[in-house]
């Protein structure tokens, strides 16, 4: 089988479609669809059937797509003993982190790295909704990623998972709200109160959907914001209550945060890569400087 064919195929399992995987290896969308006949004409079993009008993989797809994740390891590391680039440590990194880790840490680790005369980093915003995050691996060396703390946890046949900090949520609201002058809070405490989401789909709404459950009535929900700081200075206007994380909200003397006494809400923070990524010597020293900032003073 063709190292190239294999790539394909975990691409498709990854980016879930034939135009997906084209845009990404710049390609055209026929040339895919080619090449995956060809490495079909090698298999026994079929690798790809239609769901609709998309082309998705079989069990025997996904088996062979996650032997080609260890096939593509292996490579990588037979290209390591000839080459220099793996193990060049000026080689430029690529990081992509959701918006509240990125205002936190995007700072502190540049100024580390240019400190210590790091490789060059590369950084960008991707806030998506929690089951996007795995994909973005294919397109950045180290991918700041969050989860809620019973989600299901991320595929590890698709990534390496590196945990980064644990962060609590709290509830967060005006200053001078009545709910401040309580240390800690109970859902039935907040649930008839006006409420700022988060889009659905995405990280910390699911709190809230365990706050609804555990008062036993729906929250009002006012406004969708994904973005922590304009959700900060609304809370802080009184147009509503808030979840917010404890570590990478930036203080605000309008705020008061209260943690929830009945309901445990926080949120894991990960560095999700592809395996192969980490043989690279640059990407190993970036994520030890954002191991090093974002566990200095928690995640401040």
């Amino acid at each position: 089988m063709d190292p190239h064919h294999l790539r394909l195929l975990r691409e498709l399992g990854d980016r879930g479609s034939v135009a997906a995987v084209a845009r990404a290896l710049h390609i055209t969308p026929s040339a895919v669809s080619q090449q995956l006949n060809t490495l079909q004409r090698s298999a026994r079993v079929p690798l790809t059937e239609r769901s609709g009008r998309r082309l998705v993989l079989t069990e025997a797809g996904r088996a062979l797509a996650v032997a080609a994740v260890e096939v593509m390891t292996a490579l990588d590391r037979a290209d390591r003993a000839v080459g220099t680039y793996l193990d060049d440590p000026s080689a430029p990194v690529t990081v992509s982190a959701f918006h509240s880790a990125a205002l936190t840490w995007f700072g502190p680790l540049l100024r580390r790295l240019a400190e210590t005369g790091g490789p060059p980093v590369r950084c960008a915003d991707e806030d998506v909704a929690r089951a996007d995050f795995p994909s973005l691996a294919g397109d950045y060396d180290l991918v700041l990623a969050h989860r809620l703390e019973h989600s299901p946890p991320w595929p590890a046949d698709r990534v390496t998972v590196l945990p980064l900090i644990y962060e609590p949520l709290y509830v967060a609201m005006a200053a001078d709200s009545p709910l401040a002058a309580r240390a800690r809070l109970t859902a039935l405490d907040v649930a008839g109160e006006p409420w700022i989401s988060v889009h659905e789909g995405f990280p910390v709404g699911g709190v809230l959907t365990a706050i609804a459950a555990a008062a036993g009535r729906p929250l009002d929900i006012v406004h969708r914001v994904n973005e922590f700081t304009v959700t900060a200075s609304m809370v802080a206007a009184g147009a509503g209550l808030a979840l917010l994380p404890g570590h990478t909200t930036v203080p605000d003397p309008r705020l008061v945060l209260r943690p929830l006494a009945d309901l445990p809400a926080g949120r894991h923070i990960d560095v999700l890569t592809r395996p192969e990524t980490l043989h690279r010597a640059a990407v190993r020293t970036v994520l030890d400087a954002l191991r090093e900032v974002s566990r200095a003073g928690g995640a401040s």
